[in-house]
Order: structure tokens, then C-alpha cells, then sequence
């Protein structure tokens, strides 16, 4: 999986480091040391992620890398791409991408029966199925559900979807005709679905508006 977002390069001792705007735990479901590629100015950059605390992560680079066109201390656009960030639920579905659950070309709101089921909604709300169904398929129960897991459910029923998760982080952003939405709520994040200018929350119903200032940032839902 692919991750886009704004941060800048800092000199370390002996390397260059990224801060990593979301928890890594949480989005790509990996510990430890984590080993992927950075995309800056136009350059494949091998990298490595190393933890702080509690699911935060830095980025860093070998002092040897060439990004001497890139600023030090200034904002730069960051395309992460960490292999093997998902959980494979989707080995025995029935659907694919040729052939998925049904075809997005309007959407319900769900309404979540009690708090912590936000993720498991959206994907319900794509999928046309019911919460306790998605439920089954994510194995997972209230306040379990990660970006990570949706993108499996999202694979099991052979909804397409990009492969980069775009991080705004409260700047302006046009959002796309579908997607699944991020906005940081506490210690966890809240998932709704954007489609066609309306916003669909499963804590609020349908709302008409919506403040990007919250978010944090989405998925876009190929339909």
C-alpha cells in the first residue's frame, strides 16, 4: 500500500528523517523495524521505519541517498509505499474486481447501532450489506477497525479502490465522486463515506456539508 502526504526532511545523526503523519500500528497493521520506499522529487529512495512509541513511526534515510535537491526543514510532497501492510481476507471471496459485490452507482446511510462501528458502516455502505455481515468478514469488533482492515474488506468484496490513501491533514482538498473519509477523533480515527457532494456518517446520517478542516484524509472508491 502507498501513502501520500506532506512532511519535511530533517538532518539526523547520519541520516535524513520523515515524520509520518498517521499510526503506522493502526493504518498497516506491521512492528518493529519496517522497510519500504519513499518517492521524493521524482527519486525511489530505499527507507526504513523506525518506531518511537505506541504505533509512531519516523522515517529515515541513509545519509548516502541522493535527495540533495530536496530542502532541508521544508514542506515536501511524500509518497510512502510499504509492502505486505495488508491483511489477507480476501482468498476465498467470491467477488474480485471484475466481479464485486455490486456496482457503486448510489449510496445509503447505515447507521451504526452504538459507538465504535464506524469503519465496519462504511464498508456496509459500499458493499450494500449489513454491519453484522462485515463484521464476519473483518473479524473484527467496536473500535477494531483500521484503514487497513477496510482496504481487506474493501479486496474481499471486490470493491476497486486506489492504492494510495491521501493524507491532508485539514488543508483544502477536492475529494473524488466516492471515497472513505478520515477524521481523528481521540485516540482513534472516524471513517465516513463521501459520494456524489454529500457526506454519509454513520453517527450523523446524511449531512450536505462538511468541515476539510477535520480531516485527516481518504480513499478513494473507484465507481
Amino acid at each position: 500500500m502507498r501513502y501520500f502526504f506532506e512532511s519535511s526532511v530533517e538532518k539526523g545523526e547520519g541520516d535524513y528523517v520523515i515524520q509520518i503523519p498517521f499510526n503506522v500500528w493502526e493504518v498497516c497493521k506491521l512492528r518493529d523495524v519496517i522497510h519500504g520506499e519513499v518517492v521524493l522529487d521524482n527519486k525511489i529512495i530505499p527507507c526504513e521505519l523506525l518506531p518511537l512509541e505506541k504505533g509512531n513511526y519516523e522515517i529515515h534515510i541513509k545519509e548516502g541517498a541522493d535527495i540533495s535537491a530536496v530542502a532541508p526543514g521544508e514542506p515536501h510532497k511524500v509518497l510512502l509505499h510499504v509492502t505486505g501492510s495488508l491483511i489477507r481476507m480476501d482468498q476465498n471471496s467470491p467477488y474480485s474486481f471484475d466481479n464485486p459485490i455490486r456496482k457503486i452507482d448510489g449510496m445509503k446511510v447505515i447507521l451504526q447501532p452504538e459507538d465504535g462501528l464506524c469503519g465496519q458502516a462504511c464498508v456496509a455502505m459500499l458493499a450494500g450489506n449489513t454491519i453484522a455481515e462485515v463484521m464476519s468478514v473483518m473479524d473484527c469488533r467496536e473500535w477494531q477497525a483500521t484503514m487497513g482492515r477496510m482496504i481487506s474488506a474493501l479486496n474481499y468484496y471486490g470493491i476497486d479502490h486506489s492504492d494510495i490513501i491521501m493524507y491532508t491533514e485539514g488543508r483544502p482538498a477536492v475529494l473524488p465522486k466516492c471515497c472513505i473519509m478520515m477524521e481523528k477523533m481521540g485516540r482513534y480515527c472516524h471513517y465516513l463515506i463521501h459520494y456524489d457532494g454529500k457526506y454519509y456518517d454513520s453517527n450523523l446520517g446524511v449531512l450536505q456539508e462538511y468541515d476539510m478542516s477535520k480531516l485527516l484524509g481518504y480513499l478513494e472508491i473507484k465507481c
